[in-house]
């Protein structure tokens, strides 16, 4: 209609009148394969968002948009790890005092993983006075990170805070959602909100260790299972055409159909395997058929591959991390932590992504990032000279929710209210007895379908919020009684 809408975010873009509110149902698509909508797109087929690093400028009625910054793709650093190491401790350092620079109380967010007590040891190192950090944690041992937190807090002698999320914690699932404005699945969120949260008693302001996985090799992914290696060292490469035509005749559930569809796939179509949720061979038992027939060009694995082409000279480990930094991390991690800290107006600083940072580890080889196994080898070389020992080499934990244990127990019922309501089933997106079939295996002990399942929660709660209620009704949000100091 020749008008130009824009805002932050999408929320106040549906105050516009003549604004259509279909759904995407290609973003949907993607929502369901990644957890999060294209980067370039929406849920909305009438709004779309400006990609990071791009500028977009209006003149005559017309749209033009071009990137002004990309990370540089050549590793052409050519020092000995010891140079590195000296290097790449210095940029830190020097990115973290320009951080600290503010005019409000500040502190950080501690997990206890490398690269957030990295930043807080810089922090100690460089600031006057004494660091306030916050940690959050889990009854179920499995999740729970306090103790390394701990740990690190003691040894930079912190003004330390930690809290205990309980299942309850789900509550605020409709305050999220008004947060995101969209569909967004990352369960982490639920922690992230309640840290900052937290945090806002004390401070305005928050560094976080985000980024460092991406830019030095710090996922499991990036090192290929023992049992993949084996495959390809010992079998045929004709044998993972096989194996690619065996999983494809096996049903949906069967023993070993991931196993033989992942070794069937060339190193992208792996890679993409190991992050995406519900799968190609998926999706025609989950969506409709009259869904399935208004999906328009490639399906979401096939145009996210895309991000792969401008690295294609690297090394493969390195060009997982760059595929990583341009997808995963601003439109998964990034989005997270700005949606859920801004909701308790906190800023969050991220010191790993500055550009003199970036630009070093970009142009720092693979294999001083993962050297014989050892993931994120030359930050933790950086880290060795401030941290302790045990927090260096400890396997890497993430930030999980215990969502599995509280779906089959305090929250079994947010299942019955939510997915298999007569209106969720009746949406037309999904078929009904998919959904019922997964549920009632998770609920069994059948299979683990936690995060599949949270998708659908997630998306059906967004649905009711942005499409059957509009205008929109701000939620109440729950104070923090689902969290306890401990």
């Amino acid at each position: 209609n020749g008008r130009l809408y824009f805002g932050s975010e999408l929320k106040s873009l549906l105050e516009a009148p003549d604004l259509p509110r279909d759904v995407d149902l290609d973003a949907l698509d993607h929502y369901l394969s990644f957890l999060y909508t294209p980067r370039d797109g929406s849920i909305f087929k009438s709004v779309r968002k400006l990609p990071p690093g791009h500028l977009l400028t209006w003149q005559d009625g017309r749209v033009s948009i071009e990137r002004y910054w990309q990370m540089p793709a050549a590793e052409d650093f050519h020092g000995s790890e010891a140079d590195a190491v000296r290097q790449l401790r210095a940029v830190l350092a020097d990115a973290v005092k320009c951080h600290l620079l503010s005019d409000v109380p500040l502190g950080a967010f501690l997990s206890g993983g490398i690269d957030s007590s990295l930043v807080v040891g810089l922090m100690a190192e460089t600031s006057g006075a004494r660091v306030k950090t916050f940690s959050i944690g889990f009854d179920e041992p499995a999740f729970d990170e306090l103790e390394h937190a701990r740990r690190v807090a003691q040894h930079f002698a912190t003004d330390h805070h930690e809290f205990v999320v309980k299942p309850d914690a789900v509550q605020i699932l409709d305050a999220l959602v008004s947060h995101f404005d969209e569909p967004f699945a990352d369960s982490s969120a639920i922690p992230t909100w309640y840290v900052s949260e937290m945090a806002r008693r004390h401070v305005t302001v928050v560094l976080s260790g985000d980024g460092g996985d991406e830019l030095f090799g710090g996922y499991d992914r990036y090192v290929p299972h023992p049992r993949v290696v084996a495959f390809d060292r010992y079998s045929p490469r004709a044998l993972r055409r096989v194996a690619a035509i065996a999983a494809a005749q096996l049903p949906h559930g069967a023993r070993g159909k991931n196993f033989l569809r992942h070794v069937g796939r060339d190193e992208q179509g792996r890679y993409l395997d190991a992050i995406r949720f519900f799968g190609a061979d998926e999706k025609p038992a989950l969506l409709t058929s009259d869904l399935r027939r208004q999906l328009e060009g490639p399906d979401p694995e096939t145009r996210l591959a895309r991000h792969f082409e401008r690295f294609a000279g690297l090394p493969w480990p390195s060009q997982m991390m760059r595929f990583d930094a341009e997808t995963y991390l601003p439109e998964d991690v990034l989005t997270k932590v700005d949606r859920m800290s801004m909701a308790h107006s906190i800023e969050s600083r991220v010191p790993l992504l500055d550009n003199e940072v970036m630009a070093l580890a970009a142009s720092l080889p693979a294999a001083m990032k993962i050297k014989n196994g050892r993931r994120k080898h030359v930050l933790k070389e950086v880290a060795a000279t401030l941290l302790p020992r045990e927090i260096l080499d400890r396997r890497k934990q993430g930030f999980g929710v215990p969502l599995g244990v509280w779906f089959r127990g305090n929250l079994r019922e947010l299942f019955a209210d939510t997915l298999l309501s007569p209106a969720s089933l009746q949406r037309g997106y999904f078929q009904p007895a998919f959904v019922r079939q997964i549920v009632d295996e998770h609920l069994s002990g059948k299979r683990d379908h936690t995060l599949r399942l949270w998708q659908l929660v997630v998306f059906e709660r967004w649905h009711q919020q942005y499409v059957n209620s509009f205008p929109l009704s701000t939620p109440a949000f729950p104070s923090a009684r689902a969290v306890q100091s401990r």
